[in-house]
Parts: C-alpha cells; structure tokens; sequence
C-alpha cells in the first residue's frame, strides 16, 4: 500500500487580481506536479485557479482536486473540482477545509483567507503565505500569530519557492494540536 498523498489546501480570495490567479494556478499545477492533492474552498477566484491547474498537470488524475463547499449545492463548485464536500456551513466551513489540510497555501485574500491562516495556525498545519503584494498573505509572511514562539508563517515570493517551503515544513512539521480537552489550560 502506498502512503497517502498529502492534502494542501490552496486559499484565497474569490475576486482575485490576474496576477493572483496566475500564482495560484501555478501553485495548483506544481502541488500535482510534485505528488500532492489540492484542496480548496471550490469555488472561483484563488479557488477555481489552483484546481485548473493542478488538472493542467501532466500527473493530473481524478480525485487530485478536492472542494469544501460553504454550501449544500455541489453544482455550485467550479468545473475542475473532482471531489465536491458540500458542507452548508457557509463560513465554517472553513473549519472543515483546514482540518483536512496537511499543510496551507495562501495566496492575497481577505477576512475568509485570515480565518483559514489562524485555523492552520491553531492546529499546527505547516502555513506558506505567497506573497502577492496585497492581501493577507502579504501582510503576514514572516510573523507569528501569538507568542507561543512557534515558527512563524513561512514567507514565499514565486509559486515554486511556496511549494519547496510547503515540503519542507512538512518534514519537520510538529505534531497536530489534538484539541483542548475540558478544562485545559493554555
């Protein structure tokens, strides 16, 4: 039996500039290129361009581009989605997204794209932040989030230094945040 194929998630705004679109499908194809599956909201934008390229990879395969949907209507996922989560959890979603990410890509994006960050963040899934120069990848490449003195958000400038980023943290990621049980402090 082979090893699962890591899941990362490519995030981002859905009305995105073309220079961000051009990235993210950049970093879909590269993602497939390399071995990986690419998991995204399933929508357009960031979305639809990651998994437009990771189909245009030349190791493209059905079922190398997931969709967590905010909604209960898989006909709302962009065309190049092969495996559709409806979740209609509109927002939350974003839970469910970054729970089966192994590692996260961010590219520009908005109060969405930071919500999907600071999961990662919380659960100790390695986070890239291309930067795009607008957005909240841009403006948080290189910080931490709070003071645990954790490594900081991995910072890339192209689609191929994301990826190589994305890799290497994930063979030193630390273990998951397993969640707080009742009464645990911080």
């Amino acid at each position: 039996m082979s090893p699962r194929r890591k899941q990362i998630a490519v995030v981002g705004s859905a009305s995105a500039d073309e220079n961000t679109l051009r990235l993210a499908e950049e970093v879909g194809r590269l993602l497939v290129d390399r071995g990986h599956r690419v998991l995204t909201g399933g929508l357009e934008g960031v979305m639809e361009a990651a998994a437009r390229g990771a189909k245009s990879s030349a190791r493209a395969a059905d079922g190398d581009t997931i969709g967590v949907l905010p909604t209960l209507d898989a006909s709302t996922a962009n065309p190049w989605v092969d495996i559709v989560v409806p979740t209609g959890m509109n927002f939350a979603r974003n839970v469910v997204l970054v729970a089966m990410s192994d590692a996260l890509v961010a590219l520009g994006g908005g109060a969405g794209t930071l919500s999907e960050i600071a999961l990662a963040w919380q659960h100790r899934i390695p986070v890239v932040a291309l930067d795009t120069g607008a957005g909240w990848s841009s403006r948080l490449g290189g910080q931490s989030l709070d003071h645990r003195g954790e490594i900081p958000i991995a910072k890339a400038w192209t689609a191929e230094e994301a990826i190589a980023r994305v890799e290497e943290l994930l063979r030193g990621a630390p273990a998951r945040n397993p969640g707080f049980a009742v009464g645990h402090r911080r």
